[in-house]
């Protein structure tokens, strides 16, 4: 991780959670209440979709409550609006359905670069996001910022194996993505059909008949073994065609579960019966 980053990610349960800021954090604040017309999306946020039934809890919320926590924002330099949103967007959209005409924000001094990093790892740690829209977050904070798993792990709290684990997450074929950012598939469930190449098929079969996480595992490991005892067959069907072909004679070969099994090697007559004699014996 760049040096130049070092205080940001710790920074951020100060910034959006619910301690105060310190005196001496990296980004300036200034507590304002702001119109909001003068406030627009962030063209970085790495959320793609807000429920519909979250955002309308929230609006009432708001109608009740008002504004508990402010939006983060930052000067807009480029755009049509004074400020753009660098995280809180859900709460902005909240307080227009809400009829709210302005909104209490944080005015962060942070660069393009800073904006998107903070907006990720601030959508990351929302508990709302589905496994995809989370995989992806972590996996703009490896390429774009070059952070590594143990990086990420420490960022956000998490083990280095969820970490890793949910990156892989976005190797499913895209049906199976979907599912996942559907909600109809949990990445319990979509874990053990990383690598499949029948993972579309065992996917559709985990949501029609609703398969617990734990009976997926057995499923997949259960067709795993299948399919190497069906590239086990062939390979003993292949030397027993083989020995035939040596011999002249009829062989079967039969293998158990351990590995263990026997040769069979059929003969009509005596001289068949002295030939593997002589095979068998011959030094």
């Amino acid at each position: 991780m760049k040096s130049g980053k070092k205080g940001l990610g710790r920074g951020l349960s100060a910034l959006f959670g619910d301690q105060a800021p310190k005196e001496n954090t990296e980004v300036n604040q200034i507590l304002n209440k702001v119109s909001l017309s003068d406030i627009s999306r962030n063209p970085y946020q790495p959320r793609q979709n807000f429920r519909e039934d979250k955002l309308e809890e929230l609006s009432n919320s708001i109608k009740k409550n008002g504004i508990i926590q402010p939006i983060a924002v930052r000067i807009n330099n480029s755009g049509s609006t004074k400020y753009e949103i660098i995280a809180g967007e859900r709460r902005w959209l909240a307080a227009q359905r809400a009829g709210l005409h302005e909104i209490p924000v944080t005015i962060l001094d942070l660069s393009d670069a800073e904006s998107l990093e903070v907006a990720i790892v601030e959508n990351i740690q929302r508990d709302d996001l589905n496994p995809i829209e989370e995989a992806r977050g972590y996996k703009r904070l490896n390429e774009e910022f070059k952070y590594d798993h143990e990086d990420i792990s420490k960022l956000m709290s998490k083990s280095r194996s969820h970490i890793s684990n949910t990156l892989r997450l976005l190797t499913l074929p895209p049906d199976v993505i979907a599912m996942l950012e559907e909600g109809t598939l949990t990445s319990g469930q979509a874990r053990p059909l990383i690598g499949l190449s029948s993972a579309s098929s065992i996917a559709e079969e985990i949501v029609s008949k609703n398969y617990s996480a734990r009976k997926v595992e057995y499923l997949v490991k259960s067709k795993k073994n299948y399919i190497n005892e069906k590239k086990y067959d062939a390979n003993i069907i292949k030397a027993q065609e083989l020995i035939e072909k040596k011999l002249g004679l009829k062989v079967h070969i039969s293998n158990k579960k351990n590995n263990r099994g026997k040769i069979t090697i059929e003969y009509n007559d005596l001289d068949q019966f002295e030939l593997i004699s002589k095979l068998l014996t011959k030094s």
